[in-house]
């Protein structure tokens, strides 16, 4: 039996990462594959589904809140820091789950993520040649170019830390226009789209590094075209999976006949 793969939904507040970790669970219960779901915001109030590993079990925002008195930013990364101390026992109740995928949805503030010790802890904890980040654009970030190359670079930041495969998708799809969708698409296909775009918008300070990142991911060939998804329509989920089963066992379908 392969190693379990284990899918990280990452991405900012707001993106639709709960929404396609829900629909992605329903997606792949309704085929017959053995998948849980894995809660990593301790912050989190409401999140749609009610998930097989929950860190809240084992700290939440709110109680640190009101245990030590903190704000919500202060007790976010005091979270992240206790989370990490609890990681062994946090790893073994995971582990002790039988499935073949493991769907795990991180904090929506995506610095707690990115750059807290604590992630580095949690991933390395799950050594495993079968993990991949899916990286997840919010639409109303990605529609402005500079809006587009924050959410790359984010990207980009984040599977050079952690050394996985990385996928983009396009979150809540079914929110944008026609247009705007394809616009989307073509400036994270084309870097030289995106850079155009950018050079129109004028030549700002930001807009210079902005350009200059472009011109870098060019070059490393590192961009690519993300997948439209719609958790609540379930849209683009198939083309996830498949791509997913492409990375790790080359294309191979492992739903039951």
């Amino acid at each position: 039996m392969p190693d379990p793969v284990r899918i990280y939904f990452v991405g900012t507040a707001g993106s639709g990462k709960s929404t396609l970790t829900k629909a992605f669970k329903l997606w792949m219960d309704e085929r017959g594959l053995s998948t849980i779901t894995v809660n990593l915001d301790p912050g989190v109030e409401e999140i749609g589904y009610t998930p097989d590993v929950d860190i809240r079990d084992w700290v939440s925002v709110s109680d640190v809140m009101e245990n030590q008195g903190l704000g919500p930013n202060g007790a976010q990364i005091a979270c992240a820091d206790m989370a990490a101390l609890q990681f062994p026992e946090i790893s073994k109740v995971i582990e002790d789950f039988r499935a073949d995928y493991f769907l795990i949805d991180t904090p929506g503030q995506i610095e707690l993520f990115a750059f807290r010790e604590a992630s580095r802890i949690f991933l390395e904890a799950f050594t495993s040649p079968n993990a991949i980040i899916v990286f997840v654009l919010d639409p109303a970030v990605a529609k402005t170019p500079a809006g587009l190359v924050s959410l790359l670079m984010l990207s980009t930041s984040i599977q050079s830390r952690f050394q996985a495969p990385t996928e983009l998708v396009l979150g809540k799809s079914d929110l944008l226009e026609e247009e705007e969708l394809e616009t989307i698409i073509d400036r994270c296909q084309y870097p030289d789209r995106l850079i155009n775009d950018l050079e129109l918008e004028g030549m700002e300070m930001q807009e210079v590094a902005a350009i200059e990142f472009m011109r870098a991911m060019e070059s490393l060939d590192i961009h690519r075209k993300p997948i439209p998804i719609s958790g609540l329509e379930a849209e683009g989920i198939e083309d996830l999976y498949n791509t997913i089963q492409q990375i790790f066992f080359g294309g191979e379908d492992l739903r039951p006949d």
